[in-house]
């Protein structure tokens, strides 16, 4: 179950409010408040019920209200506060079931509702989270999204859906093949609309907002407000009601989280991380990497070490990586090694630590990689690796934050401080299995029976050096004599030094030459050559 909608019986922070009474009594509040209490339909507080989703978070029960009404709305919070329910259960009440009379009155097959994500793992949890809540009620949700074939999702828009949960690509294209009409949705959602703009989907964003009806309610959830969001909402949204579950943006991340900044050398941060995974409260890990070639070298690094871990970035296909991520939910790997890709659609519960494997690019990508832990009002821990050519951009991250981490501690994998930071028993160390021994072939074979030069190497070094007592034989003889001519061999090494140089050396300039002049010099040839020598 995601977090979204996990089960808990603790109560996530009150928003804050301008005094302590006011929080006080909203805190109280909500304690015993629940779906049921906030009008919720029955059909679907029983479905979330079995799965123990009984009380709102806070940024659920600020929303529904308004949005049960069909008014439009913006809703800010940090991540991982159950955003997906505030509007996923406004959406899916609104929309008329197969079970109602009116049903047969709608355009047959025609999406009701549509919500729009920025990567194809947020819209699968999206859609998750909306089959979970709606099961009673017979709404049937079509996830579409590119890197998979179109086939299975023209043929269920064939058949007929009820709320589309996509993102922007892959709906353009379904809309622009007329498989997709989207003139008769009644609602419509921008979820993470800061990420879409970040992503460079906001063009799309417009166009897909052009092919509903203005009549629509329109919700727009981001964990920050930048300009052109709020310049799209302006445009698109009616009198929108804001929602704001934090005071600003340097409250977005989780408080829950435990913080802590390394400055660590790039070779020994996978021994680091090994060492982290036996901490004694670690339990799933992300770790995120800079690049899609890091993510893949990183995993099969802990992999070699014994650690179940796969990569999760954009070179993997779409099947690939909604196994990887399907094995990470159902707990047969432990640690992802992600790209930034998958910051925003990773929603888990149980992932104890984030690691920051190389130091992220801005402040907003810190908050979003750290938010995949301490969902839901659990605890996590966040750590971060620091390159030193990235202490500036480091520094300029804390101070935008406000964090207390301006100077990062320099740290190994033998650093007495991080084992106590991080749980990790004395004397652990970075590997669960043995490493592989490396195969080395007898010392017979290597020398390929001669003790000198490995076989290979042997055959190559003994040839050029027949190749050689063969030439050197016809230049000090003075004729194309073999190698059975040990008479001139004998002449040719007790003459004078004085008198041999001269020919050996004009000999070897003309074996250069030779070369040089691409000729193939065969036996005969150096036959010929050599009387000039002695002339």
């Amino acid at each position: 179950m995601t977090s979204d909608t996990s089960e808990t019986s603790e109560t996530p922070q009150a928003p804050e409010l301008d005094d302590e009474t006011g929080a006080n009594e909203t805190r109280e509040a909500r304690e015993v408040v629940s779906f049921r209490d906030l009008g919720v339909h029955a059909e679907i507080c029983d479905a979330l019920e079995r799965h123990g989703i009984v009380h709102p978070f806070a940024i659920q029960e600020m929303t529904l209200s308004v949005a049960l009404m069909g008014t439009d709305l913006i809703g800010q919070a940090r991540t991982g506060t159950g955003k997906t329910l505030a509007f996923g259960i406004p959406v899916l009440q609104r929309s008329v079931s197969p079970k109602d009379p009116d049903y047969a009155d709608l355009p047959q097959g025609k999406p009701q509702a549509l919500i729009v994500a920025p990567t194809r793992e947020l819209a699968l949890q999206v859609s998750s989270d909306l089959t979970i809540a709606s099961a009673d009620r017979g709404l049937r949700v079509l996830t579409v999204y590119g890197g998979v074939g179109y086939d299975g999702q023209l043929d269920a828009l064939v058949e007929g859906v009820d709320i589309v949960v996509g993102t922007p690509g892959r709906l353009i294209d379904l809309a622009n093949r007329k498989a997709l009409d989207l003139s008769h949705v009644h609602a419509l959602v921008l979820d993470e609309a800061d990420e879409m703009l970040d992503l460079g989907f906001l063009p799309d964003v417009e166009r897909i907002l052009r092919m509903t009806p203005e009549t629509r309610q329109t919700m727009l959830f981001s964990a920050t407000m930048p300009a052109a969001i709020v310049a799209l909402a302006r445009t698109h949204m009616r009198h929108p009601m804001n929602i704001r579950a934090e005071s600003s943006y340097d409250t977005t991340m989780v408080p829950a989280t435990a913080q802590f900044i390394y400055l660590a050398h790039d070779l020994d941060k996978p021994e680091i991380i090994g060492r982290v995974l036996q901490a004694e409260d670690a339990d799933k890990i992300i770790v995120f990497t800079r690049t899609k070639r890091q993510s893949q070298r990183i995993a099969d690094d802990l992999a070699e070490r014994g650690f179940s871990a796969s990569p999760l970035h954009g070179d993997m296909a779409q099947v690939a990586r909604e196994k990887a991520l399907t094995k990470f939910r159902e707990n047969k790997i432990r640690v992802l090694v992600a790209t930034d890709v998958a910051a925003r659609g990773i929603d888990v519960a149980g992932v104890s630590h984030v690691i920051n494997y190389t130091c992220p690019e801005d402040d907003k990508t810190y908050v979003h990689r750290i938010g995949r832990t301490g969902r839901a009002g659990a605890t996590g821990t966040a750590i971060t690796f620091v390159d030193w050519a990235d202490v500036h951009r480091w520094k300029m991250i804390n101070k935008a934050l406000d964090l207390p981490f301006d100077e990062p501690q320099e740290t190994y994998s033998t650093s007495e401080h991080l084992y106590h930071d991080q749980g990790i028993a004395p004397g652990t160390k970075g590997r669960i299995v043995d490493a592989a021994p490396v195969e080395r072939k007898p010392r017979e074979d290597r020398d390929g029976g001669r003790g000198g030069r490995g076989g290979r190497d042997g055959d190559r070094d003994r040839k050029p050096r027949e190749r050689g007592e063969r030439s050197r034989t016809r230049t000090r003889a003075g004729s194309g004599a073999g190698s059975g001519d040990g008479e001139a061999v004998a002449a040719a090494a007790t003459t004078e030094p004085g008198t041999a140089e001269k020919p050996a050396g004009s000999g070897n300039r003309n074996r250069r030459r030779r070369r040089r002049s691409g000729a193939g010099a065969s036996g005969g040839d150096a036959a010929a050559t050599a009387p000039s020598h002695d002339a």
